[in-house]
């Protein structure tokens, strides 16, 4: 049995919505409002199931009424309903459960019911995350489950709404004003028109983390000047990664696994996959960040037999930072510390024909001078490791 809130500034159009669900068995309780902030509150208190709303209503329109009840009873099912055709399209771009036009027909209705559900039984039936959760924005922005667990990917409407998404997330847990957003995403639109375009956003969002499971909060905050992100008890695989790093110090024998479980979270940099130019200054940082502590890693890794692993981070961090020449000598020097000759030669070439070709400039001299003497038999595997001691050119 379900609880339903119907919201429509026209009685008698209320008063018939009202009668033909009293005449579907599966609703308890329904209560009937024409004055939307009057129903936002009662949303607030009750948490219906699923909410009926009309779009075109004078002094709140449903866009703005939808986004606020989202933020009153974020678990409720919105049903948009309308008299025009163009705002059941942009129903269903606002991801809302269904639509129905008026006047309203019973048997669209059973419909609608029969699609509540549905949506209800897949959620009963769903399995409880048993792994924390974690948002991924390296490299892309994705749900995830850490550890390795997959997940659905974010099925975003519109580029606009994943952009103002990793913009909240970017700045978690810090108040973002209106105004702020407005002027960012929408500055040539009427003020009217793009606060329109804000809330339509944010609804968005909140149904996309909705349908993804992750319970990330955006809360209206100041008075409905700004909303503030909070991440709950998700976690930013960005937080873990630099928090990680902190707590757990220099690479020991103790802690090594968990270093390299850090560094897996670095699949690429920060948001890399979008042009988002306020994201460039925290992607700068991270990679800094990540260029120190694979270094090290690597290094530990190198000295302490481990080639293969030692191998596979050098190769990451060649791949992230193909102008590293400490990277691309650490890398060399773990081919040659697992005696794979053909392996030194081609990656010598490939490093050649990168700064050669890429910057124009000569391979750096520290690259040149190792592989002569490598290619002379000077080197001992001992002093192989040695060399690899330097990796910041110390």
């Amino acid at each position: 049995m379900m609880k339903a809130l119907l919201i429509d500034d026209e009685k008698l159009a209320v008063m018939h919505m009202e009668k033909l669900l009293r005449e579907l068995p599966e609703f308890e309780e329904i209560t009937a409002y024409t004055d939307p902030s009057a129903a936002i509150e009662a949303a607030r208190q009750s948490r219906p199931d699923v909410i009926f709303l009309d779009i075109v209503m004078p002094d709140l329109n449903g866009m703005q009424a939808a986004e606020l009840l989202q933020q009153a009873s974020p678990d409720s099912d919105i049903v948009f309903v309308t008299g025009y055709d163009r705002y059941a399209i942009e129903a269903f771009e606002l991801n809302a459960l269904d639509y129905v036009l008026k006047p309203v027909q019973r048997a669209r209705l059973a419909k609608t019911v029969s699609r509540l559900n549905g949506r209800r039984t897949e959620s009963e039936n769903a399995e409880k995350p048993v792994q924390e959760l974690m948002i991924g924005s390296f490299k892309t922005l994705r749900p995830s489950a850490n550890p390795g667990a997959s997940a659905p990917a974010f099925r975003w409407r519109t580029s606009r709404a994943q952009e103002a998404f990793a913009y909240l997330l970017h700045h978690r847990e810090r108040f973002v004003a209106k105004d702020a957003l407005i002027q960012h995403f929408w500055p040539d639109s009427p003020y009217k028109q793009a606060s329109t375009y804000l809330y339509t956003t944010i609804y968005q969002i909140r149904q996309c983390l909705k349908q993804s499971g992750i319970p990330v909060e955006i809360a209206n905050a100041s008075g409905g000047e700004g909303y503030t992100l909070r991440l709950n008890e998700v976690v930013l695989d960005t937080d873990r990664f630099e928090s990680g790093i902190r707590s757990l110090g220099p690479v020991t024998k103790e802690n090594s696994a968990e270093h390299l479980q850090l560094s897996e979270l670095y699949i690429g940099d920060y948001l890399a996959d979008y042009d988002y130019p306020w994201s460039e200054g925290e992607k700068q940082r991270l990679r800094a960040i990540q260029l120190h502590h694979a270094s090290g890693l690597a290094l530990f890794l190198l000295e302490n037999g481990r080639i293969s692993e030692a191998t596979a981070e050098y190769k990451k961090l060649t791949d992230i930072h193909p102008y590293s020449e400490h990277a691309h000598l650490g890398l060399l020097q773990a081919y040659a510390l697992s005696g794979d000759k053909g392996a030194v030669d081609e990656h010598y070439r490939l490093a050649e024909r990168l700064f050669e070709q890429d910057l124009d400039v000569e391979l750096p001299a520290v690259l040149s001078e190792w592989y002569e003497r490598w290619n002379a038999g000077v080197f001992s595997s001992t002093e192989l490791q040695i060399a690899a001691l330097r990796p910041h050119g110390k």
